[in-house]
């Protein structure tokens, strides 16, 4: 669990909750530092103000959904008024504290490396906000997914979004593509840290992966990919994960 100094990402979404506008910084290793106002407005932005392959991702979702990475919770409290029983889940205390404030009635604060069986059964696991990212690298991913094939039905889906990191021009993240290569890690193996005001996440890796390498991903796992969602003029796209047939 993040303590109080380290969880910038969920001082930055309760502050926002109460009114207090801000700005999200995200630093990569490389010294490369992002920043956005679009980050916290888009946290919280209601179902009519979701880009499309959103809404449309939404559609899979079944039964009993568990949303990994929750943050403000704005999918999963769609989710619940549409008369699904969620449970969202996030590393930062303070994020939980506002989807409980915000009127979500199931969340627990505990990292994805933690969700197990014990949780219960899931029709639906929700990896949006490029939450598929949480996996963190190649081996982690493959572990993670066969984790989740043990707290689901035999009919659940994964919605997982997440980006083509090759999609780009930019110098910098080509650079940084061919720094990650070398030292044998994947292209969009990102190791980043959030800040805000005298907030510092720790340092963790966060992962984009292209439509083959997202099927590589998946060999030898209980998933398959049954379609794709594709973002409107981004390189953002929804994998939906379907399991395959059991022998």
């Amino acid at each position: 669990m993040l303590n109080d100094n380290q969880d910038a990402y969920g001082h930055l979404l309760l502050d926002y909750h109460n009114g207090r506008e801000n700005v999200e910084i995200v630093e990569r290793e490389d010294r490369l530092i992002n920043t956005s106002r679009l980050g916290p407005l888009n946290y919280f932005a209601e179902y009519a103000d979701w880009a499309e392959h959103q809404k449309l991702a939404m559609v899979d979702a079944t039964g009993r959904v568990l949303d990994i990475g929750c943050g403000a919770g704005r999918h999963c409290l769609y989710l619940q008024e549409q008369g699904h029983d969620v449970l969202g889940t996030d590393i930062s205390p303070l994020a939980i504290q506002t989807c409980k404030s915000r009127g979500l009635k199931n969340a627990l604060i505990i990292p994805i490396t933690q969700l197990s069986s014990k949780m219960g059964t899931f029709d639906t696991i929700l990896m949006m906000g490029h939450n598929f990212g949480l996996v963190g690298n190649y081996k982690r991913a493959r572990w993670l997914l066969k984790r989740f094939a043990a707290m689901t039905t035999d009919t659940a889906k994964i919605i997982a979004e997440t980006m083509d990191p090759y999609q780009t021009t930019e110098q910098g993240h080509l650079a940084y593509h061919q720094f990650n290569r070398d030292r044998g890690r994947m292209s969009g193996q990102l190791r980043l840290r959030i800040r805000y005001r005298q907030y510092i996440t720790p340092w963790f890796d966060y992962l984009f992966v292209s439509k083959p390498e997202m099927e590589d991903i998946l060999k030898e796992t209980p998933w398959q990919v049954e379609r794709y969602i594709d973002a409107a003029n981004t390189p953002t796209y929804v994998a939906i994960l379907t399991k395959r047939a059991r022998p």
